[in-house]
C-alpha cells in the first residue's frame, strides 16, 4: 500500500510509509521557469539551449523542431490558470505557468483531453545518474538526458463525474523519436505535494531514469494529488485506473508537439498501491480499454493484492508493523467513507481523541510525518471495540469494498504478455502473502508469472529498489 522511503521519523514512532522530496534533489536540474519573462519566452530559451552547447549531439534531431512547433501553438493560445498549490506545499522545481494545448483527438471535452502542459526543466545524465543514486536506486541503464513536464488533463471521479487530474511525462533528450511508454504507478500518498508531477521524490526519480534509457515514462498522480482537486480517493481501484489511462492517453496527445510518438505496446509497473493499479490498468487494457494501446509487459513491485485475505488479516496476526496498520487502517476507512457508506461520525469508529482529527489529517495537506505524530501507536488505541472486531471478521458494505478492490489479478492475460512479480518475505507494510495470491489467480487462468523474492532482509521499500534494476533492464526500450 505505501512506501516507507527516506522518510522523516516521529519520535516514538517507526518511519512512515510515504515518499518525501529527496534532500538537495533538483539543485541540478535546470528547469528554466520561475526566471521571468513570458512562458514563450522561457520555452524558447529551452529549444535555444537544447539545439546548442556540448550536447547537443546528444539530443534528438526532432526535439528541437517539435518544441518549436509547440512553442508557436501554445504562444497563440491563451494561458490557463491553475489554481495555486497551498501555503506551505512543497512543489519540487519551481513551475512555469501552465499553457493550454489544443487536443484535437478528443475535442478539448472527453477523458483523456489535454488541458495544459508545464516544463518542468531538462537534467542531463550526470544529473539523473546522481538523482536516482541519491534514492538508492541503480543508474546503469541512463543513457540521455531527460525533460519533464507536469501534464494536467481530464478524468473522471469514482462516481463518474467530470473532474481534472495531472502526472509525470518524462521524454529522452536523445534517441529514437518513437518510443515504448512506460506507466510508473506510484504507492501510498496521504500528501500531494508529494506526487511525481509535483515533489521530488523516488517516483521523479525513476521515472526520470526510465526515461532516460529510451523511453517514454508516465507517471500520473491519482485523483486529488499533485495538483488534482479534492481528495484522494485511497485504494478506489477503479478511479485509480481510469485517472492512469487516461494519463496515458493526455501523453500520446501532448508527444508530437514535443517531437516524439508512442509504440502501441505499453510495459506498466508500479509499486505497493501502485502494484495493485499496475494490475487493474493492465487489465484494461488487455481488455481493449483504449485500442490505440496494448499491453506489453506488467511487473508489479509489493502490490496489496488481497486486501481481504492477506493484507487485512496481516495488520492483526503481527505480519504488518503496527505504526504502518495505524496509518493504512486510517487513511483507508476515512477515504472509503466518502464513497460508501461506513459511518455516519467518527467517533463511531474512532477513539477519543482521534475521532476529533483523523478526517482532516488524509486531506492532502498533511505529509504522513506529520499524520504520524497525531495518530496513536496501536490499532487498540486508534479503534472502537466495535470496528476492532468488524476490520477482523469484516462483513456488509465493509466486506463488498474490500472485494472490490481485490481480484486485480482475477483475469486472463494474453500469453505473450511478461509478467514478473516482485516481492519480499521480509515485508512488513505489504506482506509476500499478496503476491501469491495474484501468483495463484494468474496461473488460474492459465498464466504462469516470474515470481522474484527479494529475501527476508527486505523491507517494504528495499523491495523495490532491489527490484527496480531487473525492471529498467526488461522494459522496452527505443531501437
Amino acid at each position: 500500500m505505501t512506501k516507507d522511503q527516506r522518510n522523516s521519523t516521529v519520535p516514538g514512532t517507526t518511519p512512515m510509509p510515504e515518499a518525501e522530496p529527496m534532500p538537495g534533489a533538483g539543485s541540478g536540474v535546470r528547469t528554466g521557469e520561475g526566471a521571468g519573462g513570458s512562458e514563450g519566452a522561457r520555452l524558447e530559451r529551452r529549444v535555444r539551449r537544447v539545439r546548442g552547447g556540448r550536447r547537443a549531439h546528444r539530443v534528438r534531431g526532432g526535439l528541437a523542431a517539435g518544441a518549436a512547433l509547440l512553442l508557436a501553438a501554445l504562444t497563440a493560445a491563451p494561458a490557463l490558470a491553475v489554481a495555486p498549490p497551498a501555503a506551505g506545499r512543497p512543489t519540487g522545481t519551481p513551475t512555469a505557468q501552465a499553457v493550454t494545448v489544443p487536443d484535437a483527438s478528443h475535442a478539448g471535452r472527453g477523458r483523456g483531453a489535454l488541458l495544459s502542459l508545464t516544463p518542468l526543466g531538462i537534467q542531463d545524465r550526470a544529473e539523473i545518474v546522481a538523482q536516482a543514486e541519491q534514492a538508492g536506486l541503480d543508474a546503469a541503464t541512463a543513457r540521455y538526458g531527460v525533460a519533464a513536464y507536469r501534464l494536467t488533463y481530464r478524468t473522471i471521479t469514482p462516481d463518474g463525474r467530470p473532474t481534472t487530474a495531472s502526472g509525470l511525462l518524462a521524454l529522452p533528450t536523445g534517441g529514437s523519436r518513437k518510443l515504448p511508454p512506460v506507466v510508473h504507478a506510484h504507492g501510498t500518498l496521504s500528501y500531494r505535494g508529494y506526487a511525481p508531477s509535483v515533489g521530488q521524490g523516488v517516483d521523479r526519480a525513476v521515472s526520470v531514469l526510465y526515461a532516460s534509457a529510451g523511453r517514454a515514462a508516465i507517471a500520473p498522480d491519482y485523483l486529488g494529488l499533485g495538483t488534482g482537486p479534492g481528495r484522494h480517493p485511497y485504494m478506489d481501484t477503479r478511479s485509480s485506473v481510469s485517472a492512469s489511462l487516461d494519463m496515458l492517453r493526455a501523453a500520446r496527445s501532448a508527444a508530437p508537439g514535443l517531437g516524439t510518438a508512442f509504440d502501441r505496446d505499453v510495459a506498466v509497473t508500479g509499486f505497493s498501491q501502485g502494484g495493485q493499479v499496475a494490475m487493474a490498468l493492465g487489465r484494461e487494457l488487455a481488455r481493449g480499454a483504449d485500442p490505440r494501446f496494448r499491453l506489453g509487459m506488467l511487473a508489479p513491485v509489493a502490490g496489496p493484492y488481497d486486501l481481504e485475505h492477506a493484507e487485512l488479516p496481516g495488520m492483526f496476526d503481527g505480519r504488518i508493523g503496527a505504526q504502518s496498520a495505524v496509518f493504512y487502517v486510517a487513511f483507508f476507512l476515512t477515504a472509503q467513507n466518502r464513497l460508501h457508506p461506513l459511518y455516519g461520525d467518527p467517533s463511531e469508529v474512532f477513539r477519543a481523541p482521534y475521532a476529533d482529527r483523523v478526517e482532516d489529517l488524509f486531506d492532502g495537506d498533511h505529509p504522513a510525518e506529520e499524520t504520524a505524530g497525531k495518530l496513536p501507536a496501536r490499532l487498540e488505541d486508534l479503534l472502537t471495540d466495535d470496528w476492532y472486531r468488524k476490520l477482523q471478521h469484516p462483513s456488509g458494505v465493509l466486506l463488498h469494498l474490500l472485494r472490490a478492490n481485490d481480484h486485480t489479478c482475477d483475469w486472463t492475460p494474453d500469453r505473450n504478455v511478461r509478467i514478473t512479480l516482485y516481492t519480499a518475505t521480509g515485508d512488513r507494510d505489504v506482506p509476500k502473502a499478496n503476491t501469491l495470491s495474484c501468483a495463484r489467480q494468474l496461473t488460474h487462468h492459465g498464466v504462469r508469472p516470474t515470481v522474484i523474492d527479494q529475501g527476508a532482509d527486505a523491507n517494504h521499500y528495499t523491495s523495490f529498489r532491489r527490484s527496480e534494476p531487473s525492471i529498467a533492464r526488461t522494459l522496452p526500450m527505443a531501437r
